[in-house]
């Protein structure tokens, strides 16, 4: 049972999100997110954001449904999926946390997103921003991945250089390797097994893992 979180960029809908709908501990929209959530023919439990990508009779429909809705100032230093990020936080403490709609649009946009990864109130939690065929988060000691042989797995360097203990599963092992900041040599590596782990003993990994199909 995870809470949702969806943002406001590109998401594509379908039966996939289904189950993750169905097992949802709780739905927020972060402001134009919302959309996603309607295609879906669901509403949120709480929209959260400056609402300036939220049209007024949307809100006023919502309100009057019963939804929740968190009005913040445009002029914040904030996101909005930052500003969801943290009150899914610290109001669902013990939850996972999924983020849909994180990727796609504006590149100024992604980026920030996968950073707030490592936002320091975010530390130590379990957040991961996923769409149909992909998922990201953060590994910072060790990590079991799920998937099918010929999958794809990135290990980027998130912040400075890593040192790999080990890696099992993998096309092109790592055993005591140093993966640099700036060079792209984590990137595409393949499952060649369902189950592949990953033991870092130094530094932080963002890890996009990729279905085949």
């Amino acid at each position: 049972m995870a809470v949702l979180i969806f943002a406001n960029g590109e998401l594509e809908g379908g039966e996939w999100l289904r189950p993750h709908l169905a097992q949802a501990t709780a739905l927020i929209a972060a402001d134009g997110g919302t959309y996603h959530l309607l295609n879906a023919g669901v509403r949120p439990h709480l929209i959260i954001g400056d609402l300036d990508s939220l049209d007024p009779a949307t809100q006023a429909e919502l309100a009057q449904a019963g939804v929740t809705i968190w009005p913040h100032l445009q002029d914040k230093d904030e996101t909005d999926l930052e500003l969801a990020l943290l009150y899914a936080a610290a109001t669902y403490p013990d939850a996972p946390i999924r983020v849909l709609g994180a990727f796609g649009g504006r590149l100024d946009q992604t980026v920030a997103n996968l950073l707030l990864l490592a936002h320091p109130m975010l530390r130590g939690r379990d957040i991961q921003l996923l769409d149909q065929q992909q998922r990201a988060w953060l590994i910072e000691e060790q990590a079991t991945i799920q998937g099918s042989p010929g999958d794809t797995l990135s290990l980027i360097p998130f912040g400075g250089d890593v040192l790999v203990r080990h890696t099992t599963g993998l096309k092109w092992a790592l055993l005591n390797d140093w993966l640099r900041f700036g060079p792209a040599r984590g990137i595409s590596n393949i499952l060649t097994s369902p189950l592949a782990q990953i033991q870092i003993a130094e530094g932080i990994l963002l890890a996009v893992h990729r279905t085949a199909k």
